[in-house]
């Protein structure tokens, strides 16, 4: 069984693949299994963002999913939570840890903060390059602000937060209520 700091190591290396703006995309994956087959899933509705509410599911899939973030999406000020607060299951190996960040639609350049919750689950990689033993994340789970998402993505973001009366004045597209 893996230990808290065998996990705490394995998921470091993701977090710091993803807040590094250096990392490059083959780094990113070498922090996934290859076997068994890794799993990213952003859960929201997928009529709000192109990359929500589906499985993207082994390496191609994976980095189709990050390449697709980084298109739309700019990430700043990306910060997590002590480790101390992080949830540590090492019977299921998995971390659930909450962080922060700036993120803005590329396209309209509306942006929000927003607080978002990751669980990321590891396995020993049965990597099929014969390479075993190696802990990495298998299952990579997020929950965020798909809300923020979708008006920053229709450039509607700014016209809610500028009300200043809690978005009683919105009214949503046809067809989206």
């Amino acid at each position: 069984m893996a230990t808290r700091t065998d996990l705490l190591k394995s998921v470091r290396a993701l977090l710091e693949a993803l807040t590094d703006p250096n990392t490059n995309p083959n780094q990113l994956l070498s922090t996934f299994t290859t076997l068994p087959e890794p799993l990213v899933h952003e859960h929201g509705l997928p009529e709000l963002a192109p990359f929500l509410g589906r499985p993207f599911t082994g390496q191609d899939e994976i980095a189709t999913y990050f390449e697709l973030l980084s298109s739309l999406l700019s990430i700043k000020n990306m910060v997590f939570e002590p480790e101390e607060s992080w949830v540590v299951d090492t019977r299921c190996m998995a971390v659930s840890l909450q962080g922060t960040a700036t993120f803005i639609w590329k396209q309209t350049q509306q942006a929000w903060d927003e607080t978002f919750v990751y669980r990321i689950k590891l396995a020993v990689d049965g990597s099929r390059s014969g390479e075993t033993g190696r802990l990495a994340v298998c299952e990579y789970h997020v929950w965020a602000d798909t809300g923020a998402a979708y008006l920053a993505r229709c450039g509607r973001l700014g016209d809610l937060m500028g009300s200043g009366s809690g978005g009683e004045d919105f009214e949503p597209e046809e067809g989206t209520a």
